[in-house]
């Protein structure tokens, strides 16, 4: 199945924290992945400093003149709302309905996505063209939401390995109709999962992949699981905004030196426009992964970052925005890092002492001077193949791709060099 099919079979929801669109979404998960497990925290609980909300469901939200014509229409829009919005009719001047309208800026064509998550408020979104458009008179607002004690749910793949030590995936899941952040990580991650359980039936390293709301998702997992996370995980990514194709961004750990790191460099060596940004440009749940006391080996894995393509957070960000081969792009880097890390020579060790002789095995040139590329990165392998380095170790080392160096590996253990 096309990856953007994912995409396209969830965009048009209004999903939240907590609500009806979300359980949906999470439902629609586990028909993929039916060894999902859901765990759920319920409204009120606290979770370190913070508390699970209520669940939050939108049936209809308008603004109507006194014609009768509605001027913003939530149906037609699900952007057009501020999501957790409290119920509202009544009629109010321009002036007052202006303190109750988002806009963009920079785009003043695009309606914004604005959230008030843990303030009671309501208000609306709309292009900063037709807020300047807006008339002199009463208009008629309509907000027709509820809120009900509920529970936040967590969606959880846990593939048990022949070692215990896991690589731990990320991404989440409540935001409503908006193609790039986040529906695009969350259909890379179903993906990826599929291919895991297809290529590595009984893998060495266990897996873990959750999907949550941001935030309060990965807040309220962490108060459940740090323990075992801290204890087991060894190398983790929180995935944002893969469908683009504009750009890769890697957003380090805090410290910038884990494996999670070193993975990411080296996957993602020689690709064009890649951006490198430091912990300080954090945004996603890295944000908690990361966090003193936490610190989980967490990377930061995005095409282009959350806040840096003008059309995060609008209604720009739409299934056109997307592409499949951005999306493929996004999948076959994370797949190449599974692929590294289950690699049987992940700390490949040279058989031979001295050079081997490539020559006669067709690794590289016999005749003099056509000491061609191939050979020297060959080379270039087997000097740092000592069982100490890793692939990604040994990749960043000598400038090559990931996919390039599990490439060499694999040649090398047909040959039986390392």
């Amino acid at each position: 199945m096309r990856i953007k099919r994912t995409i396209e079979d969830l965009f048009y929801m209004p999903r939240s924290i907590i609500s009806e669109p979300t359980r949906k979404t999470m439902r629609y998960i586990k028909k993929h992945i039916p060894k999902i497990s859901i765990i759920k925290f319920k409204s009120g609980k606290k979770v370190f400093d913070w508390v699970v909300p209520n669940e939050w469901n939108i049936n209809d939200a308008y603004i109507m003149e006194p014609n009768g014509k509605k001027i913003l229409d939530f149906r037609k829009n699900l952007l057009s709302i501020v999501y957790h919005s409290s119920p509202v009719k009544k009629w109010i001047s321009r002036a007052e309905l202006l303190k109750k309208i988002h806009y963009d800026d920079k785009l003043p064509n695009a309606t914004p996505y604005v959230t008030s998550y843990y303030k009671k408020d309501w208000g609306f979104c709309m292009p900063k063209n037709k807020v300047k458009k807006l008339k002199k008179h009463k208009y008629f607002v309509s907000i027709d939401t509820t809120f009900k004690k509920s529970f936040l749910e967590i969606g959880e793949y846990f593939k048990k390995g022949k070692q215990k030590k896991e690589i731990f995936f990320s991404t989440y899941i409540c935001h409503p109709s908006m193609a790039n952040d986040n529906l695009s990580s969350l259909a890379v991650q179903i993906h990826l999962i599929n291919y895991l359980e297809k290529k590595y039936p009984k893998s060495n390293f266990s897996y873990r992949f959750v999907f949550l709301p941001e935030t309060i998702g990965s807040i309220s997992y962490l108060s459940k699981k740090i323990t075992i996370l801290k204890k087991n995980m060894i190398m983790g990514f929180a995935l944002s905004c893969l469908g683009d194709d504009n750009q890769y961004s890697i957003i380090s750990s805090r410290h910038g030196k884990q494996l999670s790191d070193l993975a990411l460099n080296s996957a993602l060596k020689g690709k064009k426009k890649l951006v490198k940004f430091s912990y300080l440009d954090r945004g996603s749940d890295e944000r908690q992964y990361c966090y003193p006391g936490v610190d989980l080996p967490v990377t930061g894995f995005c095409r282009s970052r959350f806040h840096s393509f003008k059309e995060y957070h609008t209604d720009k960000d739409d299934l056109k925005y997307v592409s499949e081969k951005g999306l493929k792009n996004s999948f076959e880097i994370l797949k190449n890092i599974i692929d590294a890390i289950e690699n049987k020579n992940f700390f490949p060790k040279n058989k031979f002492l001295c050079e081997p002789n490539l020559g006669k095995r067709g690794l590289m040139s016999t005749i003099g001077k056509k000491f061609y590329k191939k050979g020297k990165m060959i080379k270039n392998f087997l000097v740092y193949a000592d069982g100490k380095r890793n692939l990604f170790e040994i990749s960043n080392t000598i400038n090559l791709n990931l996919n390039d160096t599990i490439n060499i590996t694999n040649k090398l253990n047909e040959n039986k060099l390392i």
